[in-house]
């Protein structure tokens, strides 16, 4: 009996002392949350080209805002697989973010990676990008339809990011709609207007950014976008949509946070972006890399990832770029 008391005295002290630590705990984790961010905070970037350059414009005003450094580390591979990893793997703490994407499904679906968006919070949109599809000036292809015309009659080779990148996706919906079957080319960083201009592919689906200098040098043509509008930095760029073609294939950009991470934490980080994103500075050295700004809140953004994922599982299904499980 007196075993059986002295168990139950040291139980008892150990569900008081677990309760003490757990009351303690709590207002420890709400002061380190309102102390945010007591160190450099780091920025994971998935992709080079002009998702880098906008990354570090982004990331350096957010020191300011912030008052700590906000360094944007490259973590490339996978289609955003490697990134995304790494981020899921840290701490959820607000000191680790991701400059996500809608790579977020598509890595997911092409089967990259065994986690999806759920596994991270969302923080804020920082804008958009829209693909457009370039080909050389000399070639004869003014429009999509005379693309679509020729495309019919020869098998063309289309540049794109990679197998099942958002380029790749973009692409395949674009020249579904148009009726045509294309020979896709997984090319490197930033080597899209190369690839045209040597000859070894037919056309390139990418960033405005990537083409514009050498479509104002008259050596590409960019002739058509994959959104709804037309893109600011393009204005005589028409949409496929008023070529006939009814797409709407968008990249938006945006910071998520580790899945957990204190609201508080969210909150600053959120308050930092809009005062970056909404700035003049910020919306003028957007524009000369064709990226529209369009900022939304952290309810909003993630409501827009979880419509767009949905869109993209059923895309990639119906293109046979989903892999199956």
């Amino acid at each position: 009996m007196k075993n059986l008391f002295s168990r139950k005295r040291i139980v008892g002290r150990a569900l008081m002392a677990l309760s003490a630590a757990a009351f303690a705990w709590a207002p420890l984790s709400t002061a380190r949350a309102a102390d945010f961010p007591s160190q450099p905070v780091e920025m994971t970037v998935l992709f080079g080209g002009s998702s880098a350059t906008i990354a570090q414009v982004l990331s350096d005003a957010m020191g300011k805002q912030l008052g700590v450094p906000v360094a944007a580390v490259s973590r490339t591979g996978a289609g955003g697989a490697v990134g995304y990893s790494y981020v899921k793997s840290t701490p959820a703490n607000g000191y680790n973010i991701v400059w996500n994407s809608n790579s977020i499904s598509t890595a997911h679906y092409n089967g990259n990676m065994d986690f999806d968006y759920k596994a991270f919070d969302p923080v804020a949109r920082v804008g958009m990008e829209v693909p457009v599809l370039a080909v050389k000036a000399d070639s004869g292809w003014k429009n999509l339809k005379e693309f679509a015309a020729a495309a019919k009659k020869q098998k063309m080779k289309v540049a794109i990011s990679g197998r099942g990148s958002f380029t790749h996706l973009a692409s395949a919906a674009l020249f579904d709609k148009m009726g045509v079957e294309v020979i896709y080319v997984p090319y490197g960083k930033g080597s899209a207007p190369v690839e045209l201009l040597a000859g070894r592919v037919d056309a390139a689906l990418q960033w405005p950014s990537q083409f514009k200098a050498q479509a104002d040098a008259g050596q590409l043509r960019i002739i058509a976008a994959t959104s709804t509008e037309r893109v600011p930095v393009l204005p005589d760029v028409p949409t496929a949509k008023e070529q006939g073609f009814d797409v709407d294939t968008v990249m938006w950009r945006g910071i998520a946070v580790p899945k957990g991470t204190p609201k508080e934490v969210v909150a600053k980080i959120e308050d930092a972006v809009k005062k970056v994103v909404t700035s003049a500075d910020f919306k003028e050295r957007s524009a000369k890399l064709g990226f529209e700004p369009a900022f939304l809140p952290a309810s909003e953004f993630g409501k827009v990832i979880a419509s767009d994922d949905a869109s993209i599982s059923k895309l990639m299904d119906q293109l046979g770029l989903k892999k199956k499980k």
